[in-house]
């Protein structure tokens, strides 16, 4: 199955030298293996963390030059996972991210994304300067959520703008649905053109074939993955990895040297080198249980009175060709009180931290690291949470249809970047917008910087703010003021 030893940590394993050597440290950082650490931290974290906690050297190796344990265990992600090049990302995802699209787009060239971008998309965006051409995806009005792209929206997308230079999908989703990927992978080669996948939540998706399929198995160019969301590295610690003839792998080590602090934490580093070899060797084995518990907790919550838990059954709509059961979205409209409310019940009543929530929805993310006492004390609590909610009859309402995406007279970077003006929303109309606006549900941007405010827009938050649906985005956290442009 794999071409190298999978069984190695060539990083781990040089820290590990680095430690029992027994070395003197007169290099940073200052706390020299935790002699300097203050004493109430080290008691709670224990020594051994800090005595990995090192610099650049040559036992260690460069992660901007990597020739020794990190090109190796990176060598051995790419061979995992089905690429020709791996590159550790300790800035999180969004760094990787950020990497990936100023690898294959640059200022002026025009790149392809869904609407419903995450944060760290549209930041690569700016630093790139390149310009947005908007996909819409397929909505779900009874859960509140975006689902995927299909295949026919890409397109019709690439149809009108032969030009552009690359396209990019989330797959799968936040909250575990994926999209026709190989088909989509498909029609983008056939403008020569690269597909750049924001996989963050699918990092454990090669490793079982009861999962969607993985960007680097669909086709896929580059994908960046949250090593740290699902499988065993730790936060901060993620992946981007490229197999393409659209970009050298030198071209994205550049890119990423670019964004990258010169001064790496060698910690993040060992915990994707340990737990790429975790996923490799177990990962079939480990997600069996993990989805096994999954699909538990979701069987048990349908069973309460007020929720659902969307599966397998929402494949084949607009949007969903396969469903990642790790992810368990807990719908309460029915049970009349919101997302937000049920997060807030969970963890301050039951000491019960979920993942997000929104305003018909709140997200368990399962794992490997799951237990099945800890999903009894979930369904537990729901199930008096149910109790206590279930005769009050104050089903939530189906979200109401965005506007059209409006027209683009800026690119994000030249709105980022240009002297703005506060003023109210209702007096905002035909001005260019300088930040965002967003509704939840369904989570997709109602303005992106750069875009004209239209009345359609203004009456459109009116309205929201009416039926107590949530609206943020702007630096007003009332949404009665947005920031447009001079």
């Amino acid at each position: 199955m794999y071409k190298l030893n999978q069984n190695e940590t060539p990083l781990f394993d040089a820290l590990m030298e680095y430690v029992d050597r027994g070395t003197v440290p007169f290099h940073v950082p200052g706390h020299k293996k935790g002699e300097g650490i203050e004493k109430s931290f080290k008691k709670f974290i224990g020594e051994n963390p800090f005595k990995i906690d090192v610099t650049v050297f040559q036992l260690v190796d460069s992660l901007h030059h990597p020739t020794g344990p990190i090109k190796k265990a990176q060598e051995l992600a790419a061979d995992a996972y089905g690429a020709d090049a791996s590159f550790f990302s300790i800035h999180g995802t969004s760094g990787a991210i950020q990497a990936m699209i100023m690898s294959v787009v640059g200022a002026g060239d025009t790149i392809i994304v869904p609407r419903n971008v995450h944060k760290s998309i549209t930041a690569g965006i700016i630093l790139s300067g390149a310009i947005p051409v908007y996909m819409q995806p397929e909505l779900d009005k009874k859960l509140g959520i975006a689902q995927g792209v299909t295949p026919e929206t890409v397109e019709k997308t690439l149809k009108e703008n032969p030009h552009a230079k690359a396209v990019l999908i989330i797959n799968p989703t936040y909250y575990g649905v994926a999209t026709q990927l190989q088909k989509i992978a498909e029609i983008v080669h056939e403008y020569d053109i690269p597909l750049i996948v924001d996989e963050a939540h699918g990092p454990h998706l090669a490793f079982s074939e009861k999962l969607p399929m993985s960007a680097m198995e669909a086709g896929a160019d580059l994908c960046a993955q949250s090593t740290h969301k699902i499988i065993g590295a730790m936060t901060q610690g993620s992946i981007l990895h490229v197999r393409t003839k659209y970009v050298s792998a030198a071209r994205v080590q550049q890119i990423m040297n670019l964004l990258h602090t010169t001064s790496p934490s060698y910690i993040l580093l060992a915990s994707l080198d340990t737990s790429r070899k975790q996923i490799a060797l177990e990962g079939e084995e480990l997600l069996e249980k993990a989805i096994e518990n999954a699909n538990y907790l979701r069987a048990e919550v349908n069973k309460i009175e007020g929720f659902y838990c969307f599966g397998p059954e929402l494949v084949g709509n607009p949007g969903v060709f396969a469903v990642d059961p790790t992810k368990i979205c807990i719908t309460c409209r029915d049970l009349g009180i919101t997302g937000f409310d049920l997060d807030m019940i969970l963890a301050n009543k039951y000491h019960i931290q979920m993942e997000l929530s929104d305003l018909y929805n709140t997200l368990a993310v399962g794992s490997f690291g799951d237990t099945r006492e800890n999903m009894d004390k979930l369904i537990h609590a729901l199930q008096e949470i149910s109790e206590e909610y279930k005769d009050k009859n104050q089903v939530k309402p189906d979200f109401i249809d965005i506007p059209s995406i409006p027209k683009q007279v800026l690119i994000p970077r030249e709105a980022f970047y240009a002297e703005k003006e506060s003023m109210l929303l209702e007096d905002s109309v035909g001005e260019v917008s300088g930040e965002f606006l967003m509704a939840y549900p369904p989570g997709i941007p109602v303005l992106c910087p750069g875009e004209v405010i239209t009345e359609e827009i203004v009456n459109y938050v009116s309205d929201l703010k009416k039926t107590g649906l949530y609206v943020q985005g702007t630096e007003d956290p009332r949404v009665e003021y947005i920031k447009v442009v001079r």
